[in-house]
This record gives structure tokens, sequence and C-alpha cells, in this order.
């Protein structure tokens, strides 16, 4: 099976890391938060990746084609125009790197990669969010729903801190850990190739018309994830997933 990720938004509300790189180029750790979900897919054996380009494509690119530099250690022969790799770390993918429009919406960026889907039943998600998700679990649900697409929900986390009250004095400050009680798009989306004939043009955005569509005809199904899910929309957002990152405690890495 495939994974198709949007990779190519212009990432505008953590400006402090896009002004120089895709938003899907932003560090966690040592590497882009993009290798971090291709991890997370290997992981249950998905190895085939179809990357949706847009605002500064090239660097994702250039990423890829030098990928054995930033994952392996080498040694540079300057005087004979040679390079020794001493350790190869690179991975088991193969990705395909499409260039999907600076300005399209993520509709139209999906409608662009069809036919490197080639007809098949396959996974779709945001170049910028992680979660724990088990994808083994997550593909066989929809299987056994039998729906066109499906939808990972999820709870929104906390964003602000609550204050505790004790009339008029404030008794304890804490931080929101989890959102409220509705549920909602989370990506990690499985999709079956009927999915492509909702989507109209480039100016199509997947989470209205499409997913709208499909939950009318009854053929949106929602799997339910209340575990570990959170997007990378601001600085804030990044510095949380570096600091569960550099102290081993990153929820995501299913992989050893």
């Amino acid at each position: 099976m495939k994974a198709v990720i949007l990779a190519g938004g212009l990432g505008t509300r953590i400006s402090e890391e896009t002004i120089i790189k895709p938003k899907p180029m932003v560090e966690i750790g040592s590497q882009p938060i993009l290798w971090h979900i291709m991890k997370m897919y290997s992981h249950y054996g998905i190895n085939d990746f179809i990357i949706c380009l847009g605002y500064k494509g090239y660097l994702i690119k250039e990423y890829f084609s030098n990928y054995f530099l930033h994952t392996s250690d080498v040694t540079f022969d300057i005087r004979n125009n040679e390079m020794k790799v001493h350790r190869n770390a690179s991975e088991a993918w193969n990705v395909t790197l499409i260039d999907t429009g600076e300005h399209s919406m993520t509709g139209g960026r999906l409608k662009r990669v069809e036919k490197y889907v080639e007809g098949e039943t396959f996974c779709f998600t945001y170049g910028d969010g992680l979660s724990d998700v088990n994808i083994a679990e997550l593909i066989a649900f929809h299987q056994k729903n039998n729906r066109k697409a499906t939808v990972t929900t999820v709870r929104p986390p906390g964003r602000f801190g609550v204050i505790e009250l004790e009339n008029d004095r404030v008794s304890g400050f804490r931080e929101k850990h989890e959102g409220d009680s509705t549920w909602i798009n989370g990506g990690f989306f499985v999709l079956g190739p009927e999915v492509f004939k909702y989507i109209d043009n480039d100016a199509c955005i997947w989470e209205n018309g499409p997913i709208e569509s499909l939950a009318a005809e009854k053929q949106l199904s929602a799997y339910l994830h209340d575990g570990f899910w959170q997007p990378m929309d601001t600085l804030r957002d990044k510095m949380k997933l570096e600091e569960l990152w550099t102290t081993d405690k990153a929820p995501w890495k299913v992989w050893s």
C-alpha cells in the first residue's frame, strides 16, 4: 500500500521556520517532521511514498537526493573526487516527489497524484502532524467497514492553561491536557481510489466538498483514536514535539 503525504502548504503560522523551508522540513531532533511521519508508516510495512510538493518543494527534492549524506558517515576524497560511505543508514523507501502547484488546495494536490496511486486503496495524511495511531489497525478497520474512505478522528490537544479559582482568588494553574469532548479530523486517512471523482480541480479543499459528500453518502468511516496526536501549527507546537523527542518520550516513535 502507498502513502500520500501533503507537503506543499505555506505554513504561515510557523513563519519563523517556514520563511526558509517548507513546513514538513522543519526539524524535530535532527530530522524533518516529514521523516518522522514516514518512519511511522514504515514501521507498519508501508515504504512506498508519494509526496505532494508545493512551496519550496525543491528543498524536499534536495533532501532525498542527498539522503545518504544526511544519514550516513562519509569520507570525501577531494583529490580523487570520491566519496566513501562508512555507515549506511538509509531506509527501504520508494519516494515519488510530485510538484502539485504552489497554490493548490489540499484536494487539488491529492487529485494531481491520482495516476501514481494506480487505482489502489492508499493512505493519506498531512505532512505536519504526528501520532501514535496504529496504522495496521486503521487499515484493518477501513477494510472491515468497506466504505470509500476512513478518517482518523482525534481529540484536540489543549493549547491554553487552565486557571483554577476559589471565588476571586486563583488557587492553581495547570496545563489543559485534553481538548473538549468533540472529535476532529486528525488526518491519517485510508482512501479507496473512488475518492478522486469527488475532487474537481486545484481549488478543491479536501476537508470541505469531498469529505462532506462522502459523509452524506454514508461512505466515510471514523476511526476513533484516543491516544497521542499533535499537529505542528506553531512554534510552540514545534518546541513541544522537540522536547518529547529529546527526552525520549516521543509517543510517535513506534520504530526501534
